[in-house]
């Protein structure tokens, strides 16, 4: 019988000794012998570092790249659902064309985040359509309203949206609304920053418009058409420039509109809900809930295939799901139903390139401890009236937008020794005497 355990020994002791003489000659630096595999290279120059060339990345870097004069390029924030999570913030789509114009589809919750990830200027962020008013569409409106300001939008926040049945239904009424709820945070801030940005103009449409130029400057046209979802209210917008077309349906049932407006767009993006099955057992709807939602207020994957069979973009993208392994496969066989074009399972960050020949479609890879993007023009100092004129449009008074006695007495006066040594700190470093503040 084979001695198993001695020759075990034999295998261990002979690994050992190999590894060590490998390492000996590896630190005694000794020449191997000239091979017919070598011997082509042997007293040849060898680079001492790996080279390193330019090369076209199979990702998008944000602010690596130039956009040609004709190209579009779309980047998905947010293609999820209203309830938030890491991987997936709500609705938001950024599409940035070759003329340097940049547009904002939907403001989903959570989405402002990866829309500061492209360390984009804010002043080039300025322009934001929505297609409804559910809070997965826009809720994080507020974000970029502030803190867009607050880190280098100097100019007003535009925004676009449709009408509703009722005046209480409208994008106007929501935003009326929002900058009162934000009275507080507002009043805190006027009189300390440059409060050009601190101010939102709102330019409301009728949701009726089939087809209808909501927007028209610099060569792009945007038109909104109606969208069937919920109430009465939604839209979907198209955008056209140099030939290019990209449509956006926000939220919708399968609707003829689309069916005519988004006909032959070079990227088509709509919403695909979750899986009827996957809504009973991962989000744990009732069958009849998960019927309802799944297949008569938001679209199918099937209903989605058939409705991108008949407009047949050059790119379909579906949205409004949670993409993970157990879920993908699903909606991509249900879609494959109906469905054989080219077609985009849409995840944040899914980057699509347009040109009249090509689309490229990549993923961004982002730094996500950004700080503040370039600013697209100087800052100032806040300025005189800025109080007063804000007083006028919210009706607080001048005097409460300052501390009143009460907090001011109670400031702890001994940080003042190292808050005068800041102070003098600028002062020595920028050449200027910034003069530490008196207290009463």
């Amino acid at each position: 019988m084979k001695n198993y355990k001695n020759s075990g020994y034999a295998f261990m002791t002979s690994v050992v000794v190999g590894l060590c003489l490998g390492l000996y000659f590896a630190n005694q630096q000794v020449s191997l012998p000239i091979t017919s595999a070598n011997a082509e290279t042997v007293g040849k120059d060898q680079p001492t570092v790996s080279p390193i060339e330019p090369r076209e990345l199979d990702y998008y870097a944000p602010n690596s790249e130039r956009l040609a004069a004709d190209e579009m390029r779309v980047i998905a924030c947010g293609t999820g659902m209203p309830t938030t999570r890491a991987a997936q913030a709500a609705a938001c789509f950024l599409v940035e064309l070759g003329n340097g114009d940049k547009f904002i589809f939907d403001i989903g919750s959570g989405s402002a985040e990866r829309l500061s990830s492209l360390q984009i200027p804010y002043d080039f962020l300025d322009k934001i359509f929505i297609g409804h008013l559910h809070s997965d569409h826009f809720g994080a409106l507020g974000e970029i309203f502030i803190g867009g300001a607050l880190m280098g939008r100097q100019k007003p926040l535009r925004v676009w949206g449709p009408s509703g049945p009722e005046p209480e239904l409208g994008t106007a009424y929501a935003i009326e609304k929002m900058e009162e709820m934000y009275t507080w945070d507002l009043a805190g801030r006027v009189g300390l920053v440059d409060f050009r940005g601190y101010s939102i103009e709102v330019n409301e449409f009728d949701y009726k418009g089939e087809n209808a130029v909501v927007y028209e400057d610099n060569g792009v046209t945007i038109r909104s058409f109606p969208a069937i979802h919920s109430l009465d209210g939604p839209v979907s917008f198209s955008l056209e420039w140099n030939g290019l077309k990209f449509v956006f349906g926000s939220d919708s049932y399968p609707n003829r509109w689309f069916v005519e407006h988004a006909r032959d767009a070079d990227i088509a993006i709509h919403e695909c809900f979750v899986a009827v099955p996957d809504l009973v057992r991962k989000m744990r709807f009732t069958p009849e809930q998960a019927l309802l939602v799944g297949t008569q207020i938001h679209t199918a994957p099937e209903a989605f295939g058939k409705l991108m069979q008949s407009v047949q973009p050059r790119m379909a993208v579906a949205y409004h799901f949670f993409k993970d392994f157990d879920t993908t496969a699903e909606v991509n066989d249900r879609i494959r139903t109906t469905y054989d074009g080219p077609l985009s399972l849409a995840e944040d960050f899914m980057v699509w390139n347009i040109t009249k020949d090509d689309i490229r479609v990549r993923m961004a890879v982002v730094e996500e401890h950004t700080w503040a993007p370039p600013l697209a023009s100087e800052a100032k100092v806040p300025q005189e009236g800025d109080r007063e004129k804000f007083s006028s449009h919210s009706g607080v008074s001048v005097e409460a937008l300052t501390y009143s006695d009460f907090i001011s007495e109670g400031r702890w006066p001994d940080v003042d020794e190292p808050l005068r040594g800041v102070y003098n700190e600028a002062s020595e470093a920028l050449g200027r005497d910034f003069e530490y503040p008196t207290r009463q």
